[in-house]
């Protein structure tokens, strides 16, 4: 089994999860989190008056798989999130191994729980 955490545009939520929904993916978790990568922040302006954020506004997701759906999952995202292009600031996916996942409700151990 493999974690799947990706940083996405908030913008692109919406397609992501299409995309997994598409690849029989039912469980997924969004969070609001703030970040900067390489871009280290943009200048706005508001009302005349110039600012720096620093810490830009993303989705990160979050998804367990099989190790065989980890493959087409890494893809899907890819595909979803990637702006006309690709742009710096469209994100980044992490994959890590889990060790082992339990349903609560159950008791199923392993690929049964996800």
């Amino acid at each position: 089994m493999k974690k799947i955490e990706a940083i996405i545009k908030p913008s692109k939520l919406d397609e992501v999860k299409e995309a997994l929904n598409a690849l029989g993916i039912n469980g997924l978790t969004a969070l609001d989190v703030r970040g900067f990568g390489r871009q280290k922040g943009q200048v706005e302006t508001y009302r005349g008056s110039t600012r720096e954020v620093s810490f830009l506004t993303k989705v990160k997701i979050e998804a367990v798989v099989s190790d065989e759906q980890l493959e087409p999952v890494v893809a899907a995202i890819i595909k979803a999130a990637r702006t006309n292009g690709g742009k710096v600031g469209d994100g980044k996916i992490f994959v890590t191994d889990i060790v082992d996942a339990v349903r609560i409700r159950t008791g199923e151990r392993g690929e049964a729980a996800i």
